[in-house]
């Protein structure tokens, strides 16, 4: 099985007693019409041999949401591997504490062939929207291999 290696940084900011995590719907025409499962950390692949971690998690971010990185004390979440068939991801992902503004997200592009063997390419967004949930409901939300990180990051405030 061929490893990608992928990084992150997703935020969380305290309302009220509660924790919430700004994260990402995924965009494209096979996510369009998806809620639950079809929503991401801020992440993106790369080479290990070429860059750190860390320092993909910080590019991903900006490429992602067309924002830098809010300062905050980066804490480490660790690696979570997901995947299935013949590849799978090992993704890193730290979280920062900090507001951002979803309406401010201007999010990178990717292009795919669309409609399906057309022969035209289109450009679409990386993620489509941006917005805060409370961990339960980015539970439901984020994709099930991205679902351990919450439970790490809830685990860590209480440490912390």
């Amino acid at each position: 099985m061929a490893t990608k290696f992928s990084a992150g940084i997703v935020l969380f900011r305290r309302t009220s007693g509660d924790t919430e995590v700004l994260i990402g719907h995924m965009g494209g025409p096979f996510w369009a019409r998806k809620d639950n499962e079809a929503w991401s950390i801020p992440k993106g692949e790369f080479d290990p041999e070429q860059e750190t971690a860390r320092a993909a998690a910080q590019r991903e971010f900006t490429e992602e949401l067309g924002l830098p990185v809010p300062p905050g004390e980066w804490l480490p979440l660790g690696e979570v591997r997901y995947g299935s068939g013949k590849s799978g991801k090992e993704l890193a992902v730290w979280a920062i504490e900090a507001d951002l503004d979803p309406a401010a997200v201007v999010p990178g592009t990717f292009e795919l062939e669309w409609p399906p063997k057309s022969g035209r390419r289109t450009s679409f967004p990386e993620i489509d929207r941006a917005a805060w949930f409370d961990l339960a409901t980015a539970h439901d939300k984020l994709g099930a291999g991205q679902r351990p990180l919450l439970a790490r990051l809830a685990e860590r405030l209480t440490t912390h």
